[in-house]
């Protein structure tokens, strides 16, 4: 017999098993990444060559400078920011409002209202249509396309309604025996409970809106001052692997004056460390703060 707390030998080898896992997925998720940053950070000719891993073999800075003379990405990136934040606040603020009046028993038609919102995760209007109703409502070549078409999400109004509908009530009866309406009870009782919901569907809508890129396309592609940084990444890859070697080097000459050259495979993995970069900081924040929410107390009966 085995004293208590003394791991068995099955113990210690299901415990092996687990972190050899664990080890596995972090190495197969982080490869990628850290192969297109090093490929990214490599000379363009020399990692044609291949054989580039986890580390610049030529280290240069010519791929990067070549894409950061470009005027366009750093306007895209102010509007994709833009983009972003505003979606975020707005989103998830009517989100939660939308999902708090829906969760309301007496609301009479709450199950009418959740019907609607399921029906439109099933069904879609199409392209053509969503189009001239974009363009009949003064959206087309316009910023607030990015942000007004995506207010309110049926899967993120889904998620919030059925967290708040796990409070308890007595939260919502206190403040209406204090005199509270329902905006005062939203804003200063559902809200501060529900921070780990928020800061999940936020970091949701945050992803989406920093990597959507068809929407500037359907609707801002005449405009260049509304394009956002991943519709450039997706322009600049398309060039990169359209333009011939010839034409790739005579860019970076004009863009440096130099006699260094870029590929289409340098382009590729530059742009895309340069639009990743934003959201891989930002996220253990938001990560952070949604463990943190998880912590808070409640009302215990």
């Amino acid at each position: 017999m085995h004293r208590v707390g003394r791991k068995t030998w099955g113990d210690i080898a299901i415990d092996a098993v687990i972190y050899l896992s664990l080890i596995f997925l972090v190495v197969v998720t982080l490869y990628p990444f850290l192969n297109t940053l090093a490929v990214s950070f490599n000379d363009a000719m020399d990692s044609s060559r291949g054989g580039i891993t986890l580390w610049p073999r030529k280290f240069t800075l010519y791929n990067y400078q070549t894409l950061l003379t470009r005027s366009q990405i750093y306007h895209a990136t102010l509007v994709s920011a833009a983009r972003t934040i505003l979606s975020t606040v707005l989103g998830t603020f009517c989100t939660a409002m939308a999902a708090y009046i829906i969760s309301r028993r007496e609301f009479v038609f709450r199950r009418l209202v959740s019907f609607i919102y399921v029906l439109t995760m099933y069904i879609d209007g199409g392209l053509v249509p969503t189009y001239f109703l974009m363009r009949s409502l003064g959206l087309v070549n316009s910023f607030w396309v990015y942000v007004v078409p995506g207010l309110v999400s049926a899967f993120n109004l889904i998620v919030i309604r059925t967290y708040i509908a796990g409070l308890s009530d007595s939260y919502v009866e206190s403040a209406r025996i204090d005199g509270a309406g329902e905006f005062t009870i939203f804003l200063r009782i559902i809200l501060p409970l529900c921070k780990p919901v928020l800061a999940t569907i936020a970091l949701f809508i945050a992803v989406d809106n920093w990597n959507a890129w068809f929407d500037t396309f359907l609707y801002n592609s005449a405009n260049a001052q509304l394009s956002t940084l991943q519709y450039e990444l997706m322009k600049v890859l398309q060039s990169a692997n359209t333009m011939s070697g010839s034409l790739l080097q005579a860019l970076s000459r004009a863009a440096a004056g130099t006699t260094n050259t870029v590929t289409p495979r340098a382009i590729r993995a530059t742009m895309t460390i340069i639009v990743s970069v934003p959201i891989v900081a930002v996220y253990p924040f938001l990560q952070r703060y949604f463990v943190h929410g998880l912590t808070l107390g409640g009302i215990k009966e």
